[in-house]
Protein backbone atom coordinates (compact mmCIF):
# COMPACT_ATOMS: atom_id res chain seq x y z
CA UNK A 1 0.00 0.00 0.00
CA UNK A 2 0.99 3.69 -0.72
CA UNK A 3 0.24 6.20 1.53
CA UNK A 4 -0.01 8.54 -1.36
CA UNK A 5 -1.92 8.98 -4.31
CA UNK A 6 0.43 11.49 -6.30
CA UNK A 7 3.35 13.27 -5.74
CA UNK A 8 4.96 16.12 -7.87
CA UNK A 9 8.27 17.79 -7.93
CA UNK A 10 8.18 21.48 -9.54
CA UNK A 11 8.21 25.09 -8.75
CA UNK A 12 5.81 26.77 -7.33
CA UNK A 13 4.87 30.69 -8.08
CA UNK A 14 3.32 33.42 -6.90
CA UNK A 15 1.09 34.96 -9.41
CA UNK A 16 -0.25 37.97 -11.05
CA UNK A 17 -2.91 38.02 -13.56
CA UNK A 18 -4.51 40.97 -15.44
CA UNK A 19 -7.77 41.42 -14.75
CA UNK A 20 -8.53 43.44 -17.53
CA UNK A 21 -6.54 43.86 -20.65
CA UNK A 22 -4.37 47.10 -20.91
CA UNK A 23 -5.23 48.19 -17.57
CA UNK A 24 -2.48 48.24 -14.62
CA UNK A 25 -4.72 46.01 -12.14
CA UNK A 26 -3.29 42.50 -11.42
CA UNK A 27 -5.03 39.72 -9.56
CA UNK A 28 -2.75 38.09 -6.66
CA UNK A 29 -2.99 34.57 -6.73
CA UNK A 30 -0.71 30.91 -7.36
CA UNK A 31 0.59 29.07 -9.81
CA UNK A 32 3.27 26.91 -10.89
CA UNK A 33 2.62 24.31 -13.46
CA UNK A 34 2.96 21.10 -10.93
CA UNK A 35 1.94 22.82 -7.84
CA UNK A 36 -1.40 23.25 -10.04
CA UNK A 37 -1.76 19.83 -10.94
CA UNK A 38 -1.40 19.04 -7.05
CA UNK A 39 -4.43 21.20 -6.43
CA UNK A 40 -6.15 19.70 -9.29
CA UNK A 41 -5.71 16.69 -8.19
CA UNK A 42 -6.72 17.30 -4.49
CA UNK A 43 -10.11 18.66 -5.06
CA UNK A 44 -10.78 15.15 -6.78
CA UNK A 45 -10.21 13.50 -4.04
CA UNK A 46 -6.38 12.32 -4.32
CA UNK A 47 -3.94 12.17 -1.54
CA UNK A 48 -1.06 14.59 -2.73
CA UNK A 49 2.56 15.47 -1.76
CA UNK A 50 4.65 18.14 -3.25
CA UNK A 51 8.37 17.81 -3.38
CA UNK A 52 10.05 21.38 -4.16
CA UNK A 53 11.86 24.40 -2.32
CA UNK A 54 10.74 27.72 -1.58
CA UNK A 55 12.26 30.73 -0.09
CA UNK A 56 12.26 32.01 3.39
CA UNK A 57 9.97 35.31 2.48
CA UNK A 58 6.38 35.34 2.56
CA UNK A 59 5.36 33.86 -0.56
CA UNK A 60 6.94 31.23 0.32
CA UNK A 61 4.88 30.97 3.82
CA UNK A 62 1.81 32.07 1.53
CA UNK A 63 1.97 29.02 -0.82
CA UNK A 64 2.64 26.71 2.28
CA UNK A 65 -0.75 27.87 3.63
CA UNK A 66 -2.09 27.65 0.20
CA UNK A 67 -1.12 23.48 -0.34
CA UNK A 68 -2.65 23.01 3.49
CA UNK A 69 -5.78 24.35 2.59
CA UNK A 70 -5.93 22.18 -0.24
CA UNK A 71 -4.82 19.15 1.70
CA UNK A 72 -1.92 19.03 -0.57
CA UNK A 73 1.07 17.73 1.88
CA UNK A 74 3.74 19.77 2.11
CA UNK A 75 6.05 17.00 2.88
CA UNK A 76 8.60 17.65 0.72
CA UNK A 77 8.78 21.20 0.71
CA UNK A 78 12.21 22.56 1.47
CA UNK A 79 12.73 26.24 2.49
CA UNK A 80 15.88 27.88 1.01
CA UNK A 81 17.39 30.92 3.07
CA UNK A 82 19.44 31.91 0.16
CA UNK A 83 16.78 32.18 -2.61
CA UNK A 84 13.26 33.64 -3.20
CA UNK A 85 10.24 32.37 -4.29
CA UNK A 86 9.49 32.81 -8.12
CA UNK A 87 6.98 34.94 -9.87
CA UNK A 88 5.10 35.69 -12.72
CA UNK A 89 2.90 38.27 -14.59
CA UNK A 90 0.05 36.96 -17.02
CA UNK A 91 -1.05 40.00 -19.69
CA UNK A 92 -4.03 39.49 -21.47
CA UNK A 93 -4.83 40.83 -25.50
CA UNK A 94 -6.04 40.42 -28.62
CA UNK A 95 -3.32 37.32 -29.16
CA UNK A 96 -4.83 35.38 -25.61
CA UNK A 97 -2.72 35.04 -22.59
CA UNK A 98 1.02 35.99 -22.38
CA UNK A 99 3.68 35.43 -19.44
CA UNK A 100 6.93 37.24 -17.76
CA UNK A 101 9.07 35.73 -14.88
CA UNK A 102 10.83 36.88 -12.37
CA UNK A 103 12.27 33.11 -11.53
CA UNK A 104 16.10 33.24 -12.03
CA UNK A 105 17.93 31.81 -9.38
CA UNK A 106 14.40 31.06 -7.26
CA UNK A 107 14.91 28.23 -4.46
CA UNK A 108 13.04 25.55 -6.76
CA UNK A 109 15.85 26.16 -9.46
CA UNK A 110 18.22 25.05 -6.58
CA UNK A 111 16.38 21.85 -5.74
CA UNK A 112 18.88 18.83 -5.69
CA UNK A 113 18.98 15.03 -5.98
CA UNK A 114 19.77 14.86 -2.40
CA UNK A 115 16.48 16.59 -1.79
CA UNK A 116 14.66 13.13 -2.62
CA UNK A 117 16.37 11.58 0.28
CA UNK A 118 12.93 11.94 2.36
CA UNK A 119 11.75 8.89 0.45
CA UNK A 120 8.17 10.82 -0.33
CA UNK A 121 8.49 9.33 -4.03
CA UNK A 122 8.29 5.51 -2.84
CA UNK A 123 5.71 6.31 -0.79
CA UNK A 124 3.13 7.25 -3.82
CA UNK A 125 1.58 5.74 -6.52
CA UNK A 126 2.15 8.27 -9.23
CA UNK A 127 4.76 10.83 -9.92
CA UNK A 128 3.89 14.14 -11.62
CA UNK A 129 7.15 15.34 -13.37
CA UNK A 130 7.35 18.43 -15.99
CA UNK A 131 10.04 19.58 -18.53
CA UNK A 132 9.78 23.11 -17.23
CA UNK A 133 11.34 21.38 -13.71
CA UNK A 134 14.23 20.22 -16.61
CA UNK A 135 14.71 23.77 -17.72
CA UNK A 136 15.11 25.69 -14.87
CA UNK A 137 18.54 24.72 -14.09
CA UNK A 138 21.03 21.87 -14.48
CA UNK A 139 20.23 20.70 -10.65
CA UNK A 140 16.52 20.97 -11.04
CA UNK A 141 16.91 18.85 -14.42
CA UNK A 142 19.50 16.33 -12.24
CA UNK A 143 17.10 16.18 -10.02
CA UNK A 144 13.78 15.38 -11.88
CA UNK A 145 15.83 12.27 -13.15
CA UNK A 146 16.98 11.58 -10.00
CA UNK A 147 13.12 11.19 -8.98
CA UNK A 148 12.53 8.93 -12.39
CA UNK A 149 15.11 6.42 -10.89
CA UNK A 150 13.64 6.70 -7.74
CA UNK A 151 10.06 5.69 -8.95
CA UNK A 152 10.90 3.79 -10.96
CA UNK A 153 12.77 1.39 -8.42
CA UNK A 154 9.51 1.81 -6.28
CA UNK A 155 7.22 0.65 -8.74
CA UNK A 156 5.67 3.96 -8.88
CA UNK A 157 4.00 5.39 -12.35
CA UNK A 158 5.33 8.47 -13.47
CA UNK A 159 3.40 11.05 -15.52
CA UNK A 160 5.19 13.57 -17.78
CA UNK A 161 4.16 17.05 -18.97
CA UNK A 162 5.92 18.32 -22.12
CA UNK A 163 5.25 22.21 -20.92
CA UNK A 164 7.75 23.91 -23.67
CA UNK A 165 9.11 27.21 -22.50
CA UNK A 166 11.85 28.46 -24.88
CA UNK A 167 12.51 31.18 -22.70
CA UNK A 168 14.21 29.04 -20.45
CA UNK A 169 16.21 26.45 -22.89
CA UNK A 170 16.37 26.01 -27.13
CA UNK A 171 14.14 24.01 -28.76
CA UNK A 172 16.85 21.64 -29.14
CA UNK A 173 17.83 21.16 -25.26
CA UNK A 174 14.11 20.41 -24.84
CA UNK A 175 13.85 17.67 -27.25
CA UNK A 176 16.77 15.90 -26.25
CA UNK A 177 15.28 16.10 -22.39
CA UNK A 178 12.02 14.59 -23.65
CA UNK A 179 13.64 12.14 -25.88
CA UNK A 180 16.17 10.89 -22.57
CA UNK A 181 13.02 11.16 -20.36
CA UNK A 182 10.19 9.25 -22.10
CA UNK A 183 11.33 5.91 -21.92
CA UNK A 184 10.94 6.34 -18.78
CA UNK A 185 7.36 7.15 -17.95
CA UNK A 186 4.00 5.99 -18.27
CA UNK A 187 2.31 8.12 -19.70
CA UNK A 188 2.84 11.21 -21.38
CA UNK A 189 0.57 14.10 -21.53
CA UNK A 190 2.00 16.77 -24.33
CA UNK A 191 0.49 19.72 -25.49
CA UNK A 192 -0.22 19.90 -29.16
CA UNK A 193 1.27 23.19 -29.97
CA UNK A 194 4.16 21.94 -27.66
CA UNK A 195 4.61 19.04 -29.83
CA UNK A 196 3.83 20.84 -33.18
CA UNK A 197 7.13 23.19 -31.69
CA UNK A 198 9.37 20.42 -31.27
CA UNK A 199 8.71 18.02 -33.65
CA UNK A 200 7.28 19.90 -36.85
CA UNK A 201 4.88 18.22 -37.31
CA UNK A 202 1.33 19.61 -37.74
CA UNK A 203 -0.98 16.54 -37.46
CA UNK A 204 -1.98 14.66 -34.07
CA UNK A 205 -1.60 11.49 -35.65
CA UNK A 206 1.40 12.12 -36.36
CA UNK A 207 3.19 13.43 -33.08
CA UNK A 208 1.32 10.30 -31.92
CA UNK A 209 3.73 8.25 -34.20
CA UNK A 210 6.65 10.28 -33.16
CA UNK A 211 6.09 9.99 -29.37
CA UNK A 212 5.87 6.44 -29.15
CA UNK A 213 9.22 6.20 -31.17
CA UNK A 214 10.92 8.22 -28.93
CA UNK A 215 9.66 5.84 -26.13
CA UNK A 216 6.38 7.30 -24.77
CA UNK A 217 3.70 4.31 -23.79
CA UNK A 218 0.62 6.10 -23.40
CA UNK A 219 -0.13 9.56 -24.39
CA UNK A 220 -2.90 11.81 -23.78
CA UNK A 221 -2.37 14.63 -26.66
CA UNK A 222 -3.84 18.04 -25.33
CA UNK A 223 -5.79 20.01 -27.95
CA UNK A 224 -7.04 22.79 -25.96
CA UNK A 225 -10.45 23.67 -27.44
CA UNK A 226 -10.45 20.97 -29.64
CA UNK A 227 -10.69 17.95 -26.73
CA UNK A 228 -7.69 15.65 -26.17
CA UNK A 229 -6.30 12.77 -28.32
CA UNK A 230 -5.59 9.43 -26.71
CA UNK A 231 -3.53 6.43 -26.98
CA UNK A 232 -3.18 4.19 -24.27
CA UNK A 233 -1.50 1.29 -26.30
CA UNK A 234 -4.38 -0.48 -27.45
CA UNK A 235 -6.99 1.93 -29.05
CA UNK A 236 -6.44 5.93 -29.94
CA UNK A 237 -9.43 7.80 -29.44
CA UNK A 238 -10.53 11.53 -29.82
CA UNK A 239 -12.38 12.99 -27.25
CA UNK A 240 -14.80 15.83 -27.83
CA UNK A 241 -14.35 19.28 -25.71
CA UNK A 242 -16.61 20.85 -23.96
CA UNK A 243 -17.49 24.33 -24.36
CA UNK A 244 -17.55 27.36 -22.44
CA UNK A 245 -16.66 31.02 -22.56
CA UNK A 246 -13.32 30.76 -21.41
CA UNK A 247 -11.81 34.07 -19.69
CA UNK A 248 -8.23 32.81 -19.34
CA UNK A 249 -7.14 29.53 -20.54
CA UNK A 250 -3.50 29.74 -17.42
CA UNK A 251 -3.01 26.45 -15.50
CA UNK A 252 -6.00 25.14 -17.89
CA UNK A 253 -3.55 21.54 -19.32
CA UNK A 254 -2.55 21.57 -15.90
CA UNK A 255 -5.91 21.15 -14.56
CA UNK A 256 -6.51 19.04 -17.36
CA UNK A 257 -3.09 16.49 -15.97
CA UNK A 258 -3.96 16.56 -12.33
CA UNK A 259 -8.17 15.40 -12.94
CA UNK A 260 -6.76 12.58 -15.28
CA UNK A 261 -4.87 11.23 -13.05
CA UNK A 262 -6.82 11.58 -10.52
CA UNK A 263 -9.67 9.43 -12.38
CA UNK A 264 -7.05 7.43 -13.30
CA UNK A 265 -5.99 6.47 -9.55
CA UNK A 266 -9.92 6.52 -8.39
CA UNK A 267 -10.42 3.73 -11.04
CA UNK A 268 -11.79 5.50 -14.37
CA UNK A 269 -10.56 3.90 -17.59
CA UNK A 270 -8.57 6.11 -19.87
CA UNK A 271 -11.47 6.97 -21.90
CA UNK A 272 -13.24 8.12 -19.38
CA UNK A 273 -10.44 9.76 -17.08
CA UNK A 274 -9.78 11.99 -20.16
CA UNK A 275 -13.72 12.66 -21.14
CA UNK A 276 -13.47 13.89 -16.94
CA UNK A 277 -10.37 16.16 -17.62
CA UNK A 278 -12.23 17.90 -20.91
CA UNK A 279 -14.70 19.10 -18.68
CA UNK A 280 -12.28 20.28 -16.25
CA UNK A 281 -9.99 21.75 -18.02
CA UNK A 282 -12.84 23.90 -19.63
CA UNK A 283 -14.34 24.86 -16.09
CA UNK A 284 -10.78 26.00 -15.19
CA UNK A 285 -10.83 28.66 -18.22
CA UNK A 286 -13.73 30.24 -16.68
CA UNK A 287 -11.91 32.46 -14.37
CA UNK A 288 -8.55 34.38 -13.42
CA UNK A 289 -6.24 32.80 -12.76
CA UNK A 290 -4.45 29.21 -12.08
CA UNK A 291 -5.88 27.79 -9.34
CA UNK A 292 -8.75 29.54 -7.57
CA UNK A 293 -11.18 28.46 -11.00
CA UNK A 294 -9.53 24.85 -10.77
CA UNK A 295 -13.21 22.68 -10.29
CA UNK A 296 -14.16 20.39 -7.67
CA UNK A 297 -15.56 16.90 -8.25
CA UNK A 298 -19.15 17.86 -7.72
CA UNK A 299 -19.03 20.69 -10.65
CA UNK A 300 -17.20 18.41 -13.35
CA UNK A 301 -19.92 15.51 -11.95
CA UNK A 302 -22.63 17.35 -12.46
CA UNK A 303 -21.52 18.42 -15.98
CA UNK A 304 -21.02 14.66 -16.94
CA UNK A 305 -24.74 14.14 -15.78
CA UNK A 306 -25.92 17.33 -17.77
Amino acid sequence: MKDYDLAALGEPMLEFNQTVAGEPNYRRGFGGDTSNVMIAAARQGARCVYLTRVGKDTFGDELRALWQRETVDPAGVLTDPQAPTGIYFVSHGAAGHAFSYLRAGSAASRMQPEDLAHGLIERARFLHISAISQAISVSACDTVFAALARARAAGTLVSYDSNLRLRLWSVERARAALRETLGSVDWFLPSLEDMQTLTGLAEPAAILDWSQRAGARRIVLKLGAAGALLDDGAQRLAVAPHRVNAIDATGAGDCFAGNFLARLIAGDTPAAAVRWANVAAALATTGFGAVDPLPRAEQVRAVLAG
